[in-house]
């Protein structure tokens, strides 16, 4: 529709609220205004464009906040993602420094049960990180066999415990919260 016709409507239903409004026949023909109305008439759409206008220039301003918030939030999410180890990783730092100390040091001591020691206390400290961020270790012997916890590598008879019973840890399982991030390695008793 080109603006000629739109003003043209604009123009034609002002009139019909003013005839409305002053009791005037609406049959009159909008040639019979007088200068003052159509200028009243031709001041308010100007106003009425000027206010289309700005909305639309609002609307485009939301719109390309919202495709750069968006775009931020995504950058934001990739970023926790590539990153999300990174709290952990500056835990585990000092346990590397310490071993890195013990492997120095084991070249001058001579005594194995400081170095053994060392070497506990460095594990423990590893244990304790690990334990804070919700790594926690299965405990696997005497239980029943589970899968949801445990894989089965062999059977072994064993009469002192009941069948399926986990009788022996290849490899340590390990829960991160609530889930399981590794399955314990077992050997389980015969029926």
């Amino acid at each position: 529709m080109s603006k000629h016709k739109e003003k043209d409507e604009i123009k034609e239903e002002l009139n019909e609220n003013i005839n409305d409004n002053q009791g005037v026949n609406n049959d009159v023909p909008v040639e019979n205004e007088s200068p003052s109305q159509s200028e009243n008439l031709e001041e308010k759409v100007a106003l009425l464009e000027k206010e289309i206008i700005q909305y639309k220039e609002l609307a485009l301003r939301k719109a390309a906040e919202f495709e750069n918030y968006k775009s931020r939030t995504e950058n934001d999410q990739l970023h926790l993602l590539k990153y999300a180890a990174e709290s952990l990783i500056i835990k585990l730092l000092p346990t590397i420094d310490d071993l890195e100390r013990s492997l120095e040091h084991m070249t001058e001591e001579t005594d194995v049960q400081k170095i053994k020691e060392g070497v506990q206390l460095i594990y423990n400290k590893l244990v304790k990180t690990l334990d804070d961020q919700g790594v926690k270790k299965m405990e696997s012997i005497g239980k029943p066999f589970n899968v949801e916890f445990h894989e089965a590598l062999m059977q072994r008879a064993d009469d002192s415990v009941p069948p399926h019973t986990v009788i022996d840890e290849l490899e340590t399982g390990y829960l991160y919260k609530d889930r399981v991030i590794r399955h314990a390695k077992v050997i389980v008793s015969e029926d």
